[in-house]
C-alpha cells in the first residue's frame, strides 16, 4: 500500500517541480472535461496552450496581448503575496480593484473635460489609494477588533461591486451612453487613456509599471528586513514579537500594499483594456490572483511566470469557445483546476509516498 511518509525537511525539488505536475494534471483533467462536454481534448488543450504561441494565424496578436492580460494578475498576486506570506489572508483583491477603477477613472470623470499631463498621474494615484483604502477596512477591523480578514475582505467585494452598479447608473453614467449604465469612453479623454505604447500591440503603461513592480517585489521579499519580517510573522505570530515585529503594523502594510496594487490594476485596466466603467467592469482578476499567487510559489519571479501562463489560458480560452465553442464556464472550471492541483500536490513538499506492507500501514 502506499502511505504518506513525513521529510525530515520540505522538500526543495517538490517546491519547483509540483506547479509543474500541478499544470500536467490539469490539462489531463480538463482533456477529460473538454471530451465529456464533446470536444476533441488534443485540439483543445492545443488551442489553449500551443496556438496563442506559435499559430502563425493569430500569434502575432495573442503574443503581445500576453503581457496584456497578465499585468492585472501578477501586480495583484504580488500584493497578495506579502500578506500570504505573513498569514494576512487578503481574498478581496477584487473589491479593491474595482474600488481602484471606481476611484481612479470616477477622478478622470471629474476632471473631463480638462487637458493636462497631470491628470494621467493623479489618478493612478487615485486609483492606488482607493484600493489602499478599501482594505484598510479588513485590516482596521482585523487590528481593533481581531475581525476575520478572510470573511471581511471577501464580504466587501460585493460591496464594491454593488457601489460601482450605482455609480454608472448614477453619478458616472456617460450622458452619451443612450441610457446604458456605462461611464464616458476614456479613450475620448486622452488625458485620462492608458494608450498602447507601441501601435497594435496593447501594450501600456501598465506593464511597465508592473515589470517595475516584480523587481521592487523581489528585493522587498528577499534582499530586505521588510521580507525578513514577514517570513517570521508567518511562520510564529510568538517568535515575530520577539524578533521586535508590531504584528498590528504587518498586518496594515500587506493589507495596504496588496490593496495598492489591486487598485492599480483596476485602474490601468479601466482606462486602458476595458476602456470604460460597467456593470460588467468585474473580470474576476482578484480572484485568479490567488491561484497566480500561489502557483508562483509567493516569489515575484514566479508569480510573473505563473501570470503569463494564465494569462495563456484566458486567450487560448477564448480561442477555444470561438473555435469550439466549448462554453465559458468550463474554461473557468479549467483554471481552477490549477489550485485545485497545486493544493493537492503541494502535500509532496513535507510529505513523500512511500510503499508499506499492510501491517505497517495499519
Amino acid at each position: 500500500m502506499l502511505r504518506l511518509e513525513a521529510r525530515p525537511e520540505p522538500s526543495r525539488a517538490m517546491v519547483l517541480l509540483t506547479p509543474i505536475i500541478a499544470v500536467v494534471a490539469t490539462m489531463i483533467a480538463g482533456g477529460i472535461l473538454f471530451a465529456i462536454l464533446g470536444n476533441n481534448p488534443f485540439t483543445a488543450i492545443r488551442i489553449i496552450f500551443w496556438d496563442p504561441l506559435f499559430n502563425d494565424m493569430v500569434a502575432s496578436y495573442t503574443r503581445p496581448q500576453l503581457l496584456v492580460k497578465a499585468t492585472p494578475l501578477i501586480l495583484m498576486a504580488i500584493g497578495l503575496s506579502f500578506g500570504f506570506r505573513a498569514n494576512v489572508w487578503n481574498i478581496g483583491a477584487e473589491g479593491q480593484f474595482i474600488m481602484g477603477a471606481v476611484v481612479g477613472g470616477g477622478t478622470a470623470l471629474a476632471l473631463y473635460p480638462l487637458e493636462s499631463a497631470l491628470v494621467f498621474p493623479l489618478i493612478i494615484i487615485m486609483g492606488g489609494l482607493g484600493g489602499f483604502l478599501w482594505a484598510m477596512i479588513p485590516a482596521i477591523l482585523k487590528i481593533r477588533f481581531n475581525a476575520n480578514e478572510i470573511l471581511v475582505s471577501l464580504m466587501l467585494v460585493y460591496v464594491a461591486a454593488q457601489f460601482l452598479a450605482a455609480m454608472v447608473t448614477g453619478p458616472m453614467k456617460s450622458p452619451v451612453g443612450m441610457g446604458f449604465p456605462v461611464s464616458r469612453n476614456f479613450n475620448e479623454y486622452q488625458s485620462a487613456f492608458n494608450a498602447e505604447l507601441l501601435s497594435n500591440t496593447g501594450l501600456h503603461f501598465g506593464v511597465l509599471v508592473m515589470m517595475g513592480v516584480v523587481i521592487v517585489g523581489y528585493i522587498f521579499l528577499t534582499r530586505h528586513i521588510f521580507g525578513f519580517q514577514i517570513r517570521v510573522s508567518g511562520q510564529s505570530a510568538r517568535a515575530s514579537k520577539f524578533a521586535g515585529v508590531n504584528p498590528h503594523t504587518t498586518v496594515a502594510l500587506c493589507l495596504g500594499i496588496s490593496g495598492a496594487l489591486a487598485g492599480l490594476a483596476g485602474l490601468f485596466e479601466v482606462t486602458g483594456p476595458a476602456g470604460k466603467l460597467s456593470t460588467n467592469f468585474p473580470l474576476g482578476y482578484g480572484f485568479t490572483a490567488i491561484i497566480v499567487a500561489f502557483l508562483g510559489r509567493l516569489h515575484p519571479v514566479g508569480i510573473l511566470l505563473a501570470g503569463l501562463l494564465m494569462a495563456l489560458t484566458y486567450i487560448g480560452g477564448e480561442l477555444a469557445q470561438f473555435q469550439m465553442s466549448i462554453p465559458a464556464a468550463a474554461i473557468q472550471v479549467f483554471q481552477g483546476m490549477l489550485l485545485f492541483f497545486l493544493l493537492g500536490v503541494d502535500i509532496l513538499v513535507n510529505f513523500r509516498l512511500r510503499w508499506a506492507s499492510t501491517k505497517e500501514a495499519r
